[in-house]
């Protein structure tokens, strides 16, 4: 994704031109004498405040230190975004509109609303200006990904997706011990809440593990094998995939929101060493195999270092650094285009298997529940 050089922030600018000038040769925008770029105030706003977006103002403003300013809150429920306002900052607005015509010098913002609002919504803040965290999945559809990053491109903008679990301090801490996977059992498992029904589990839960496992296998889909099923909503509520990669890795996901416990493991296999990551202990195991004089192989156990930064907090202040530095995010757009493509191709295969095991009456009684 390009950005624009020349929009670094204003105090950068006023670094880089006054020791530029008093050395009397042109400024290079970023670089200042000793590497230093002053924390002017960032104006950021938040843009769909409900189970999720609210977590985004609270971070907001508790990096505040490092140069945050909470400047807007934006919900369709102008009552909500008063009280989000009220306990966590800035002002309470019912449109994007309204927003941009106070805020003015608002130079970043997280899109939260629901998915099938995320082209409009990041569209029209990048094209006045402002640098977006759009949440996890990117957009709808492909079609509407391809425009967010065409906007963006042309732009200039910073753009990141909200994949939270790359994040995660024991994800942080599992990429050291990566070295070729191939095999992966992921579990993704949740408590039934009316939270996010406007998609499916694919795209609701599943999508983080496909984020981690494309980036960790870091290879090509070649296969895959879906089914779901809709239990309790009208969209798939239980699925399980099973992937083939081009390099020969396997991975194997079950996500459900209909569980009675909460499971968040990734496992994964890789020569002479087998991996669990915990994402919501935060933990990291590992065991190892290492030849030994005596020809028996010695089983060594192995728990990195695991930092104790919320994820949330970890995302933004990577997000507020791309914006100040005018760098390339951590996860890009075509990183959530490359998760949302194959959740989508996903949801292909689990309609096809709907359709030959006859489902359908299934899904119209699931549909009524809702």
């Amino acid at each position: 994704m390009g950005v624009v050089p020349n929009q670094a922030p204003r105090g950068m600018r006023h670094c880089v031109l006054t020791r530029c000038a008093k050395r009397g040769f042109p400024p290079a925008v970023g670089i200042c004498e000793n590497q230093m770029v002053t924390q002017e105030k960032l104006s950021v706003a938040v843009i769909g405040v409900g189970s999720f977006g609210q977590n985004h103002a609270r971070v907001y403003q508790e990096l505040a230190a490092e140069g945050a300013e909470l400047v807007a809150v934006v919900d369709a429920d102008l009552a909500r975004a008063q009280s989000i306002a009220q306990a966590h900052g800035g002002q309470a607005f019912a449109s994007v509109d309204e927003m941009l015509a106070a805020t003015p010098n608002l130079k970043a913002a997280s899109v939260a609303v629901p998915t099938v609002a995320h082209l409009a919504a990041a569209r029209q803040l990048m094209e006045r200006g402002v640098d977006v965290l759009i949440e996890k999945p990117l957009a709808v559809t492909l079609a509407e990904a391809d425009e967010l990053i065409a906007v963006a491109t042309k732009l200039g903008r910073v753009a990141q997706v909200g994949h939270l679990e790359r994040f995660n301090p024991a994800v942080r801490a599992t990429w050291q011990l990566l070295t070729r996977p191939m095999f992966f059992e992921v579990h993704r498992l949740s408590v039934f809440t009316p939270r996010s029904l406007d998609v499916d589990v694919v795209l609701d839960l599943m999508i983080h593990d496909l984020d981690i496992v494309l980036k960790m296998a870091n290879s090509p889909v070649r296969e895959l094998r879906a089914v779901g099923l809709p239990v309790l909503t009208g969209k798939v509520d239980i699925a399980n995939v099973r992937i083939e990669f081009e390099s020969g890795c396997i991975a194997n996901f079950t996500a459900s929101r209909i569980s009675t416990e909460r499971v968040r493991k990734l496992r994964f296999f890789q020569p002479a060493q087998y991996v669990s990551l915990d994402y919501s202990r935060r933990d990291v195991f590992s065991l190892s195999i290492k030849p030994t004089a005596g020809g028996t192989p010695e089983i060594v156990p192995f728990k990195p270092e695991v930092s104790a930064e919320e994820p949330l907090r970890a995302e933004l202040s990577s997000f507020l650094k791309a914006v100040r530095e005018r760098s390339t995010p951590e996860v890009t757009l075509a990183d959530g285009r490359a998760a949302l493509a194959l959740a989508l191709e996903i949801q292909q295969q689990m309609a096809e298997h709907q359709k030959r095991a006859h489902l359908d009456e299934l899904m119209k009684g699931a549909a009524g529940l809702r």
